[in-house]
């Protein structure tokens, strides 16, 4: 029954392949990936020897296990669990298909033994995550994902320029420990920062993420981040640059998610402002900083995903989830609404509930090292986090204002996936130990120390207070049937601008040019009449400026 030195992947990709035939009931047998992959993972681990295949003179390491890759393995299985079973309702297969190959692809990179390997699951990622936003088949959603293919293949074409460079100074292609030191370093950085979403690098998440289809959404926030995560923390722990990066991406999300309106691309931001917390775990390297990092992702794939599929079930019910034109749906969705609500306690680290056990780990783990600026960031970060994700999508989508809507609860599937993601951040939030035991590096860190926890409680109560007080004040920001783009502005506004305005410019260089070569060849065909005087000039001056625009174009060419 159990197969030794079998790599996950490959049985979610076998399933795949079964996913278009399998239609209504028979989708459950779907769920047997996960669960037997699991089981089988967890049984056959502790004897595994390793997968190679030999490709000329390269040998690629396909299956390799040790904690940190076992913890990560475990938690993807657990996500495809969870939404598959979200997903039962749905009948396009394409979801199916794609939503099984992209999990497989991310049990591939974090089992992968070398950067080879790791590069072709990380162009896999790509392509299937990309169909889970097409499947949408909005014309909004099929422009989204064709900028985020975009920008997956610019990270996946980085990464492959840094491994082959890696490989010509060290001739190894090991997946190990890096730094940044090299040319080849820096390009593999760069690449792990645009799916880690890295400030300026972030645009592809916001864009996209809310214009998935629900499961897609659900899928989209569990893996691709993650993977980049799991190799942040297996090639660059301790680069102190990650401090600073991972303090800035827990802050600035906060600002554009109090005045987003759709609360799926709020819970975008809010994935930003989550993955801060690992990236700075990551840059102080430490164990107690690595395994907080490490905990704090196994921990968002959940109580994130648990949010995600509150807004999904909102949004198969009503049809959007802008957030001004929401609210009383506790009425008529009440199990939606608490589902929603442990979600939000999790993600605003509530003592008892999954985020306070690994967020706060992060957070002591500066202070040990001295980072009291940074710390202080993180702690306004998470009372951030707590307006916009613990108070405002709850507040808005099920309570405010009564909207009038009356939609049904949510598919019995839906529910009960919900309901799987509710009882894992409570219990992990009871039993840290449980989470505890699979990480990676030695831990006896205890999150329920009076410290912790009143700095915590008061963090919470006082940011309650203060949203009370500005929602009655009237200076909370509104809820505005409006759409908002940051750094996006750039090739979603200027470059399309700019790029018009040089067509237009080209056009009329050619225009002019014809009308010039007219010119001059009805002067040739009159070689009798004498040219009209000042037309030389003319001439001259189109020509030049002809001339001018074809070598600009010849050396953009060139350097694009």
């Amino acid at each position: 029954m159990w197969i030794a030195n079998l790599p996950p992947f490959v049985v979610f990709f076998v399933f795949a392949l079964f996913a278009p035939v399998l239609k209504g009931r028979l989708r459950a047998l779907l769920l047997l990936a996960p669960v037997w992959g699991g089981l089988n993972l967890a049984m056959t681990a502790a004897d595994s020897g390793g997968v190679t295949w030999q490709f000329t003179d390269l040998i690629l390491d396909l299956y390799y296990v040790d904690r940190l890759s076992l913890l990560f393995g475990y938690l993807f299985h657990i996500a495809a669990f969870i939404a598959l079973i979200y997903s039962l309702h749905v009948k396009d297969s394409v979801q199916q298909v794609s939503g099984l190959l992209y999990a497989g692809s991310a049990l591939g990179a974090v089992f992968a033994g070398d950067m080879l390997t790791v590069f072709i699951f990380w162009e896999l990622l790509a392509v299937t995550s990309a169909f889970l936003i097409w499947a949408r088949r909005t014309p909004e959603a099929i422009r989204a994902a064709n900028r985020y293919v975009v920008i997956q293949v610019l990270s996946g074409v980085l990464m492959l320029t840094g491994v082959v460079m890696l490989y010509q100074q060290t001739g190894t292609l090991r997946l190990a420990y890096i730094g940044l030191e090299g040319t080849a370093a820096w390009l593999i950085f760069i690449a792990l920062g645009i799916k880690c979403a890295f400030p300026f690098f972030h645009t592809w998440l916001t864009d996209a993420y809310p214009l998935a289809t629900p499961t897609g959404t659900l899928y989209l926030s569990a893996f691709t981040t993650k993977v980049a995560i799991y190799l942040l923390a297996r090639t660059f722990p301790g680069e102190p640059l990650l401090i600073y990066i991972g303090a800035a991406m827990t802050c600035f999300p906060i600002f554009y998610a109090v005045i987003e309106n759709d609360l799926r691309k709020v819970l975008a931001y809010s994935l930003i402002n989550q993955l801060g917390f690992m990236v700075c775990g990551i840059g102080v390297g430490t164990a107690l900083a690595l395994n907080g990092a490490v905990a704090h992702a196994f921990n968002d794939v959940i109580f994130k995903g648990l949010l995600f599929m509150t807004m999904g079930a909102v949004l198969t019910r009503v049809g959007h989830v802008n957030g001004s034109d929401l609210g009383g749906l506790y009425k008529t969705m009440p199990r939606t609404t608490v589902f929603c609500l442990v979600g939000a306690a999790s993600i605003s680290a509530f003592p008892l509930f999954s985020g306070f056990v690994s967020k706060s780990m992060v957070m002591a783990a500066l202070l040990e090292q001295d980072q009291l600026i940074v710390w202080l960031m993180l702690l306004f970060a998470s009372a951030g986090v707590f307006h916009h994700a613990g108070i405002k999508i709850p507040f808005f989508a099920f309570f405010a204002h009564d909207s009038g809507l009356r939609p049904k609860e949510a598919p019995l599937n839906m529910q009960l996936a919900m309901a799987i993601g509710a009882i894992l951040c409570i219990a992990i939030g009871v039993h840290p130990e449980w989470l505890y035991g699979l990480l990676p590096w030695q831990n006896d860190y205890s999150p329920y120390d009076m410290t912790h926890t009143l700095t915590q409680l008061q963090l919470l109560f006082f940011s309650a207070l203060a949203f009370v007080w500005l929602n009655k004040q009237g200076l909370y920001p509104p809820e505005l049937r409006s759409v908002n783009i940051d750094v996006e502005w750039f090739y979603r506004r200027l470059l399309p601008a700019s790029g018009n305005r040089v067509v237009n410019t080209l056009v009329n260089a050619r225009s002019a040019f014809r009308q010039n070569v007219r010119i001059i060849a009805d002067q040739f065909a009159r070689r009798s009449t004498p040219m009209p005087t000042g037309t030389v000039t003319i001439l001259t001056r189109r020509m030049a400026w002809v001339f001018i625009a074809l070598m600009l174009l010849v050396i953009g060419s060139l350097l694009l």
